[in-house]
């Protein structure tokens, strides 16, 4: 009969007693430490206000699939950057153009996007029979027909317009556009109204830059006063916050932020992007028409951003955002201007050709320093 603990068995017992204590007294000394996964941006602000960004046709149409991932994992609402504008709507006088306004709403849906519709009435990107109308009574037709006929579309698919697009001076009189030269201020309340006939669910808005400079906002203020006076429906207005590395101050915003919100209207920041780029001294906000002649000292970082830069860029952002969160009773939305650096507007405006950095994601698609600010700023109790 075979011994069962022969002395050289029990050595082989203890010594395999003693190695399986000690990998497991390893094992559990070692435990692999717990990785805190930072949330997305929309993941960061649910309690606070919406998330989003402008898209381009590349991401609709799937040929941009990084573009299209990053929209999908950071943000909860987009808007369109240029292609429910005047131009590709209505080329040709009643004959509008679908297909791809559609497809954005195909995407927005498809995704649990809210969609903002981006815009029925401006003076710029018109289609170039517009201008052509000489009789008054046309072009306020044709003005009627062209928000209606979208805003009917899209019925019950879109969460809000903006109806009226940058109709003010800087100070904060009425832009004497095509539309204010030939119908008068009644352009504006009608087009509102218009609007809400055929959508009266949805939001609607008024939109335009500069709109935390002092002469600017009153004007804006008064033009809200007034159409609601006159019984059209305004249900937000959008800041354009095309910004840049020292201006406007906090302090601005924030008087801009509280005096729109006392019109008992919500408050959007829109477009929102941060030029770590030097602009020509006589820039006058966003308008499209500017342009100016580039040389090296307007374009100083074509390879990349230095660390100084960088971080100078967080740290804008981070107290944007600390004033946002601050007011998050006020803001229903942030929506940036673009997905990551290289689609932004501002790599060709207002200077052609230019290596821009004014947003929360790089070339590569990969998050910035600017963008972990932002998220810190959700996450810290004390802000």
């Amino acid at each position: 009969m075979k011994q069962l603990y022969s002395p050289s068995n029990l050595c082989k017992y203890v010594l395999f007693f003693c190695l399986s204590t000690v990998l497991l007294s390893c094992k559990q000394d070692h435990q692999p430490e717990k990785v805190e996964v930072e949330p997305t941006l929309k993941e960061a602000y649910k309690n606070y206000f919406l998330i989003g960004s402008a898209v381009n046709d590349n991401q609709i149409s799937g040929k941009d699939s990084l573009g299209v991932q990053l929209i999908k994992e950071q943000f909860n609402t987009i808007t369109p950057e240029n292609s429910m504008k005047w131009m590709y709507m209505e080329p040709a006088q009643g004959e509008f153009n679908f297909e791809m306004a559609d497809r954005y709403i195909d995407f927005s849906k498809k995704n649990n996007l809210v969609f903002i519709g981006h815009n029925l009435v401006w003076h710029s990107q018109l289609a170039p029979w517009v201008n052509e109308i000489k009789d008054n009574e046309e072009l306020s037709n044709s003005l009627k027909n062209h928000v209606q006929t979208i805003a009917s579309r899209y019925k019950g698919k879109i969460h809000g317009w903006d109806v009226v697009n940058e109709a003010l001076n800087e100070d904060g009189t009425l832009r004497n556009s095509l539309f204010l030269e030939k119908l008068g201020p009644e352009y504006l309340t009608n087009a509102f109204k218009w609007a809400q006939e055929a959508d009266p669910n949805a939001e609607l808005y008024y939109n335009d830059y500069n709109m935390t400079k002092p002469k600017k906002r009153e004007g804006a203020i008064t033009l809200v006063k007034n159409l609601k006076e006159q019984g059209a429906k305004v249900d937000g207005i959008g800041m354009q916050a095309h910004w840049s590395l020292e201006g406007p101050s906090l302090q601005e915003i924030e008087e801009s932020i509280i005096a729109y919100s006392e019109l008992g209207v919500k408050v959007m920041i829109t477009e929102l992007d941060v030029t770590a780029l030097p602009n020509p001294w006589d820039l006058e906000g966003a308008e499209v028409s500017q342009n100016f002649e580039g040389s090296e000292f307007m374009n100083p970082y074509t390879e990349q951003l230095p660390d100084s830069v960088s971080n100078q860029l967080a740290k804008r952002y981070r107290d944007i955002f600390a004033l946002f969160k601050k007011h998050q009773d006020k803001i229903s939305r942030v929506t940036f201007w673009g997905v990551n650096d290289g689609q932004t507007w501002l790599n060709n405006w207002p200077i052609e050709n230019r290596t821009n950095y004014p947003l929360l994601f790089d070339r590569q698609f990969k998050p910035k320093a600017a963008y972990h600010s932002v998220i810190q700023v959700a996450k810290d109790s004390t802000l």
